[in-house]
């Protein structure tokens, strides 16, 4: 994560607890301590009022805030309930990223608002039966797919065979708790369907695709077609 990315989560995470320890951050963000307290220098050296306390962690001075985005309380609660139905999918760069797009939400809730969808929090729960298979390439296939980027993966097939492909990634879709990817295969030479928890490996290449014509529909139409011919013949 770059510095300035880095810099900005630290001040939602700022604004949406209390306090805020520097072992934390440092595990959040993958990074040292030392690094976290110059981050913290950082921002207090461009105006940001943080407060420090002795073997607590840091806090925001009382008054400093982000500029204001408004969401209602029913806003926050839906955004807070969808979090909960995430957490049952397999794919785990999903619930981060969703995690961290609540977070920012939070931060700029009211403190009477922010006490409501604590005890919201507290009060709903989700259940999957099916075993997950968890995946861990959904935000890098999103972003690649909105990109035209080509991918390069390893992935594992049924049988366990390992093979090693580019692809041009076109949507995704979700089923029995399994995220598939719909993608041009350049090693197959066609269209072709890859299970995110079989993905054991994705790299974001420096080649672009160029963009195409897409919809879930016509490929599921052009697919239906296909199979009916080949029942016909």
């Amino acid at each position: 994560m770059k510095r300035l990315h880095r810099l900005t989560a630290i001040l939602v995470k700022l604004q949406s607890k209390k306090i805020v320890q520097a072992a934390e951050l440092a595990d959040k963000f993958e990074v040292s301590q030392r690094t976290i307290y110059r981050d913290m220098q950082a921002l207090t050296d461009a105006g940001v009022p943080i407060g420090a306390e002795a073997g607590t962690g840091y806090f925001l001075v009382e008054g400093y805030s982000l500029p204001p985005v408004m969401f209602t309380e029913k806003e926050a609660n839906a955004l807070l309930t969808a979090s909960k139905i995430i957490e049952t999918n397999n794919d785990q760069s999903l619930i981060n990223e969703y995690h961290d797009a609540v977070e920012k939400v939070i931060a700029v809730l009211k403190t009477t608002q922010k006490k409501k969808l604590e005890i919201l929090q507290e009060r709903i729960f989700t259940y999957s039966k099916r075993e997950i298979h968890p995946s861990n390439s959904l935000s890098i296939i999103q972003q690649a797919i909105t990109d035209f980027r080509v991918l390069e993966i390893q992935y594992t097939k049924a049988n366990k065979e390992y093979s090693k492909r580019l692809i041009e990634p076109l949507g995704v879709y979700f089923t029995n708790n399994t995220w598939i990817l719909i993608a041009y295969c350049r090693l197959r030479k066609d269209y072709r369907e890859f299970r995110t928890d079989r993905i054991t490996h994705i790299l974001e290449i420096q080649e672009l695709f160029p963009p195409q014509r897409f919809t879930l529909e016509d490929y599921y139409n052009r697919r239906a077609h296909l199979y009916r011919t080949n029942i016909s013949s």
